[in-house]
Parts: C-alpha cells; sequence; structure tokens
C-alpha cells in the first residue's frame, strides 16, 4: 500500500531535526527504472516557494530519477538563501545517488517565511539515502505529514502493472490543486505524453475539486513517475482511469483528515447549461463560510446555498432552484420543500444536490465544515 508497491522504486524516511516535534521530516523516493519519464502539475499560485520554482525547471523535459521532500519549513520567501538551499540538497541527492541535480524533483512543506535549517537537512538527506528500500513507503508517507493526523497512502492494481501514491495535506485544501504534496508511481512502461495527459485529466477530476478551506498554497506538487520495471505498457484510457482512482482516494483522504473537520461535505450541482457552471456554483457552495458553519452546527440552511450560488455568473433561474441535503429535498423551486426536519447531519458524511435546471452538465465539488478546531489550529500553527 506504498509508493514503493510498483516495481522499480525505493524509499525512506528519517528525522532530521527540521520538526520542532521532533518527528520524522525528511522523505526521498527514487525511481531505478529502467524508464525515467515523469509528469508534474505545480500550484496555480503566482507566489510561488523556491522547491517549485526550482521542480519546474527540472520537470522541462518530463523526466526524474527522485523526489526529496522536507516537512518543517516550506523553503518560501526566503530569498536567495532558501533557493540555494532547494539547489544543494538536490545536488546532494544527485552526488548519492550517481545521477544529475536536474534529475531531482524537491517539495519542501511547512511555515512560509522561516530558512531551513541546512544542516538538518543535509544531514536527514545523508541519513535518508543509507537507509532506501522498497519497503520504505510507509516511512517516507510519515516523513511528509505536517498537521496531518495519519499518513496518506494508496496502491491500485493494473493489467499487468502498478499504481502508488502518498500524500500529505490537511489544510488550505483549495484548487488549484490543494494544498499538498502527492508523490505517486507506477511501474507501467509509458511515455511522456501518456504521463502527462493522464495526470491532468485525473488532477481535474479529483484534486482540483477538493475546497477545504478557499485557501491555496504555495507549494502544491503532484508528482508522477513511471519506471516502466513491469514492462507493461497499458493503453492510455486504462492507466488514466486508474490513475483518476488513485487520485480520487489520496483526495479523499485529505478532505477526511481536513483541519478540525467534523462533517465531509460532497456538494453535487446537477443540471447546469455548462460543466464550468456546475463548477462554479459548487465552489462558491463550498467557499461560503455560512454554509460551512451552517453544517458544523448540524443546520441544513438552504437559504445560505443559494445566496451563494447568486454570487456566481451561471445560467440559471433563480426562482427555480432545487437543493437537497442528504436526499432530502428541503428547497423546490426556490422556496420551501420537505420540512427540515427530515435531515440528520450527525454523521460525518453530508451530501448536498444543487439543481439548476439550466442544462445537462454536472460536477462536484469536496469541502467540509469550519469548526472552532480549525480556528484554533491555524491561530498557532506549528510542526
Amino acid at each position: 500500500m506504498t509508493v514503493t508497491t510498483p516495481h522499480g522504486f525505493r524509499a525512506g524516511g528519517v528525522a532530521a531535526g527540521l520538526k520542532a516535534s521532533g518527528g520524522p521530516d525528511v522523505a526521498l523516493v527514487v525511481n531505478d527504472g529502467p524508464s525515467d519519464v515523469a509528469a508534474a502539475v505545480f500550484t496555480a499560485n503566482r507566489c510561488k516557494a523556491n522547491p517549485v520554482l526550482w521542480s519546474e525547471q527540472v520537470m522541462a523535459d518530463r523526466r526524474a530519477r527522485a523526489v526529496v521532500l522536507n516537512s518543517g519549513g516550506a523553503n518560501c520567501y526566503t530569498g536567495p538563501q532558501g533557493f540555494q538551499t532547494t539547489h544543494a540538497s538536490a545536488e546532494l541527492v544527485a552526488g548519492k545517488l550517481g545521477i544529475g541535480a536536474v534529475d531531482v524533483v524537491v517539495c519542501s512543506t511547512g511555515l512560509i517565511g522561516e530558512q531551513l535549517d541546512r544542516a538538518a537537512l543535509t544531514s536527514g538527506i545523508d541519513a535518508v539515502t543509507e537507509q532506501l528500500s522498497d519497503s520504505g513507503g510507509e516511512a517516507a508517507a510519515e516523513a511528509i505529514m505536517t498537521t496531518d493526523t495519519r499518513s496518506k497512502q494508496v496502491v491500485r492494481q493494473g493489467t499487468g502493472f502498478a499504481i502508488g501514491g502518498m500524500a500529505k495535506g490537511a489544510g488550505m485544501l483549495a484548487p488549484a490543486l490543494a494544498t499538498m504534496l502527492v508523490v505517486i508511481t507506477t511501474d507501467a512502461e509509458i511515455d511522456a505524453d501518456t504521463a502527462e495527459g493522464a495526470l491532468r485529466a485525473a488532477t481535474r477530476a479529483t484534486f482540483d475539486r477538493l475546497d477545504s478551506d478557499g485557501c491555496m498554497s504555495t507549494n502544491d506538487t503532484v508528482l508522477l513517475m513511471a519506471s516502466g520495471a513491469s514492462g507493461t505498457s497499458p493503453e492510455a484510457g486504462e492507466f488514466t482511469a486508474l490513475l483518476t482512482e488513485v487520485c480520487h482516494d489520496l483526495a479523499q483522504q485529505l478532505l477526511g483528515d481536513a483541519e478540525g473537520a467534523e462533517h465531509d461535505i460532497t456538494i453535487e450541482v446537477r443540471n447546469a447549461a455548462s460543466e464550468d457552471d456546475a463548477l462554479a456554483v459548487g465552489r462558491a457552495v463550498a467557499r461560503s463560510n455560512l454554509f460551512k458553519t451552517a453544517v458544523y452546527g448540524k443546520d441544513p440552511n438552504w437559504g445560505r446555498i443559494l445566496a451563494a450560488a447568486g454570487t456566481t455568473d451561471a445560467a440559471f433561474d433563480p426562482g427555480a432552484l432545487d437543493v437537497a441535503f442528504n436526499g432530502v429535498w428541503i428547497c423546490r423551486d426556490g422556496a420551501p420543500g420537505d420540512s427540515r426536519d427530515k435531515v440528520d447531519l450527525s454523521a460525518r458524511a453530508v451530501e448536498v444536490t444543487v439543481d439548476l435546471k439550466a442544462g445537462t452538465e454536472s460536477a462536484t465539488i469536496w469541502t467540509n465544515d469550519l469548526t472552532v478546531a480549525y480556528v484554533h489550529e491555524n491561530s498557532a500553527y506549528s510542526t
């Protein structure tokens, strides 16, 4: 159930002293090949962390042999010194593995605006390269955690090949991507175009529709590495479908561990004039603090949903909207429907359905409630 389940990968994770907690904080995943095909999607935030700026250059040729990750510091807005730390970490990994620094993706997560302890990071890289193994995926997944309460991992088996993944993220979950680091490995034999197309299709339908708190990170990275070690070349559609399953599973794990959340909310917008309209309405509802606090209070306040929908430019008749909570249609044609008393919001899972009655397209956004615990978590953030 780890990134080392597919053939051709080794990984490890160690504690280097970057985290105040003393927990594991440096991870390394290595692709031993024979292929080094890779694809990546990065944050859409214009304010990008040093490791993202570095890794965008690495991925220009759509090839990578390793990814080194650290928690305990985002290495963002740390100036030239911070970029030098990123570069130095890639150089160190490359030297240890006998590859070029241009083949090493770098990821960081943690607080913005604080320099990483380069000596500690160097020590961690030295240690983790000595501990690399084909059973080290679990340790790597633990080392990238910040406010996560548990590691996130998944494996899916295809016909003659496998895909494995690990992720971190518990807050600032909003598109594009969510606030997260994700490493996905596969032993499928695929070309760069297939890898790129599959990853973009998969993230568009999964991570890009995860919207926990409307905040976009500076460090988001989703990396796919393909070793080709299985010798199996799946059809592009089959590979994309399985990769999408992997991304969906990880996205739901991220949602289930969102900071302070007590409810996981699925918002399905039906019968929109376009998919973009459906997404716009879904995102507007997901980002409404009034809606999110209502769910926290177990109040199926459908008026807050209509108010959020009305802030978009989506095509619909405001007087014709229907809204359901957990299958109970408490708003019909923009007016009270079934009794709110029929809605039970005591369970963690909440399903909201909005029918725009304007077309045939639909889209789903995943979010969570806004709780007192979330405020406490983010008023005194520490890793």
